[in-house]
C-alpha cells in the first residue's frame, strides 16, 4: 500500500475542505495527520472528506469526516459539495450516492455548476438531537448567555441534521457579536452531551437571513451547510421564514450564499457552489503532504 494518497485542497463559501481519495485502502487519515494539516497554514481546514470505497450496494462511496481536531464529524453539507465537484470533474457523471455517519446523502452538479445536495430529514426529538434534559418542543429551549435579565443570546431552537444544532435568534449581523468568546461555552455546555454547533441568524425578510456559525470540532468557521440547513429549518418551524430560505453566510468571502428548501416530504435540499484550490499528496498517517507543481503558463 503506497504511503500518499492524492487530495486536493477546496473549499464551499469559505468553508476549508481537503478532499482526500482513501479508495482501495483499508486505513483512514488518522487524528494525528488531521491535526498536523490543520495546523499548517497551506493545509489548514475545516474538514477534512475521505473518500473511500463503497460500503453499501447502491451508494458510490463512503465518506469519513474528520474534524480539524481529528474528531470525527457526522456530516458536511459544504464539504459534501466539494466531493461531488471532484468526483464529477473525475468522472463526468452529475449525480452520486454518499453513505456517511449521518446515513446516506444524494447530490447532484447542476449545468452552472451549482450542487445540490440532499441533506435527509431534520430531527426534533430532545434525545435523538441529542440533549441531556427533556424538552417538550425543541423549536425554543431554555438557554441563555449574559446576564438574567438582559441576555446576549438566548432561547435557540435545537435540533440534528445529522449533527447537534443551536440557532439563535439575534436583532442585527450575526459578525457584530463575539461568538469567539460564546462559541466554546455554548458548545461544550452541559445541555449537549454530543456537544453542538452554535449559529447566530438574524432572519432580514421571510426567504432571506444572514448566519454566522461556530463550528463543533473546527471553532469560528467561515461557512457551515449543515448549520445553514438548519436555520433554514428552524425559521420555517418557528414562523419567521418561509420553507425555502436564502442563507447568506456572513463570515464567507463577500457573503457567499447558500439556498436551503425544507421540502413538503420533509427532506432539507441544501444548494450551492464549490470551489477548487489546488491539489496535492499527503500520508494519512502523519499527515504530511506536498504540492503538485502548477502547470506553467505559455506566454503568447
Amino acid at each position: 500500500m503506497s504511503a500518499v494518497v492524492e487530495f486536493a485542497k477546496m473549499n464551499g463559501l469559505g468553508n476549508k475542505i481537503l478532499v482526500v481519495d482513501m479508495r482501495g485502502r483499508t486505513d483512514r487519515v488518522t487524528p494525528e495527520a488531521a491535526i498536523a494539516l490543520a495546523a499548517d497554514p497551506a493545509t489548514n481546514f475545516d474538514q477534512i472528506m475521505a473518500i473511500h470505497d463503497p460500503k453499501l450496494a447502491g451508494t458510490d462511496a463512503y465518506i469519513d469526516i474528520v474534524n480539524c481536531d481529528g474528531t470525527r464529524a457526522q456530516a458536511c453539507g459544504n464539504g459534501t459539495r466539494c466531493v461531488v465537484q471532484a468526483l464529477s470533474a473525475e468522472t463526468g457523471r452529475k449525480l452520486f450516492t454518499f453513505q456517511t455517519l449521518a446515513g446516506i446523502l444524494n447530490a447532484e452538479e447542476h449545468a452552472d455548476g451549482t450542487i445540490s445536495v440532499d441533506m435527509g430529514k431534520p430531527v426534533f426529538e430532545w434525545d435523538k438531537i441529542p440533549l441531556s434534559e427533556e424538552f417538550f418542543d425543541t423549536s425554543r429551549i431554555e438557554l441563555q448567555i449574559g446576564p438574567i435579565d438582559q441576555p446576549i443570546l438566548h432561547s435557540p431552537s435545537v435540533m440534528s441534521m445529522g449533527n447537534p444544532h443551536a440557532i439563535f435568534w439575534v436583532d442585527r449581523d450575526p459578525m457584530s457579536f463575539e461568538l469567539e468568546r460564546f462559541g466554546p461555552l455554548l458548545e461544550n455546555h452541559l445541555l449537549f452531551p454530543e456537544k453542538a454547533n452554535i449559529t447566530l441568524a438574524h432572519v432580514t425578510s421571510r426567504n432571506e437571513m444572514v448566519t454566522r456559525t461556530w463550528e463543533r470540532g473546527a471553532g469560528l468557521t467561515l461557512a457551515c451547510g449543515s448549520a445553514a440547513c438548519s436555520a433554514g429549518v428552524s425559521g420555517a418551524r418557528t414562523g419567521r421564514t418561509e420553507r425555502k430560505v436564502d442563507i447568506i453566510v456572513a463570515s464567507s468571502p463577500n457573503r457567499g450564499k447558500l439556498s436551503i428548501e425544507w421540502r413538503q416530504d420533509d427532506h432539507v435540499i441544501m444548494t450551492g457552489p464549490a470551489e477548487w484550490e489546488w491539489s496535492g499528496r499527503l500520508d494519512p498517517l502523519s499527515g504530511t503532504f506536498e504540492r503538485d507543481q502548477e502547470p506553467e503558463v505559455q506566454a503568447k
